[in-house]
Order: C-alpha cells, then structure tokens, then sequence
C-alpha cells in the first residue's frame, strides 16, 4: 500500500503522539536518520517504545529503565519487527532523537532530520518487513522533501561517532539502498 503524507503525517501509521518535540528552526528537512531501540535491551514486541517516547515510562517495570528517568526523548517514527510503523511526532517538526550530533559540517541534526527508529540491536538481523517498509517510507519522504535524497540517509553512529553505535553492522545498508 502505498504511502500519503499529510501535514507531516503519514496516514499508514499508527498515531502514538509523543509531548517530545517542538518546532524546526527552519522548514527543512534534509537528512534520514536510522536508529535501532529496543526495552528492555533485546527484547522486542512490548509497549516500553511507545511509553518512553510519551513520558510514561514505568520505571518499575524493568531495573533497566532506571537509567531513563527524566529522559525526554523521540523520534519521528518507529518501524516494529513485524512492519508496523508508528509515528510519534511529525515530519515538519522537530523530534528529539540525534542529540549531540553533526552532519557534513552542520551541528543540531534535529533540527533538519527526519528520525526512524528500527526496533531491534546492532548485532540481530533486522526482519524483511522492516525493511520494505523502511524503503517505502523513505520513498515518500524524498517525494516529499526534495532536499532529502539517498546519500543523505545515515545512521545514528554517522552523525553521533564514538557515542552511538546504531543501527549497527546487523543493518544491511545495500540493501535498504536498493529499495530506494
């Protein structure tokens, strides 16, 4: 099926809106960046994403979490395992993903990235529905966004190095090139 983006929106997700965001400085979005997350670390298919990205994280829930409280923290969207895209904050704004970061001499990647999520680690394989998906949103996003083109998708360890590490060496980047 394919995508339609309205405001920002993709009409294919699931809306699971995150209070993490704000306006970007300038109306541009010119850079995809791939992420993986997963909580706890490894496990997959839970309701933790969804809760972190809205501020509702049981910490109790898992001795993992402790380390995440008060962390405030979004992306634009999250590919599940089984393809399920979930979309937490629009594309025309400014989701909180890339932290400290820079790409091709620009500083505050928020500010002009689009963030996608991958649930999954560095070392496991990503599923083959993951990546259709990816592929078809991306298409739609350089539909979109004309400044948004495939050397400009990267991951989080490109933008962020020696501090992340993801979407790791489990993520087949020839491959997600092709669906482009």
């Amino acid at each position: 099926m394919p995508f339609s983006l309205i405001d920002g929106w993709f009409t294919q997700a699931r809306f699971c809106l995150s209070p993490h965001f704000n306006s970007r400085p300038l109306n541009e979005v010119s850079l995809l960046v791939v992420h993986n997350i997963s909580l706890p670390a490894g496990h997959f298919g839970l309701p933790y994403i969804d809760q972190l990205f809205q501020g509702c994280l049981d910490l109790s829930a898992d001795s993992s979490f402790n380390d995440l409280q008060g962390l405030q923290v979004s992306a634009h969207f999250l590919i599940r395992r089984d393809g399920e895209l979930v979309q937490y904050v629009s594309c025309d704004d400014r989701a909180w993903h890339a932290g400290l970061s820079q790409y091709d001499g620009r500083s505050g990647c928020n500010d002009f990235a689009v963030g996608v999520e991958l649930e999954g680690t560095d070392d496991i394989d990503y599923t083959d529905k993951q990546y259709v998906c990816l592929g078809q949103l991306a298409r739609k996003l350089m539909e979109s966004y004309p400044s948004l083109t495939p050397d400009r998708m990267v991951g989080h360890c490109d933008i962020a190095p020696g501090r992340k590490t993801d979407p790791g060496n489990s993520f087949d980047w020839q491959r997600f090139k092709e669906l482009l």
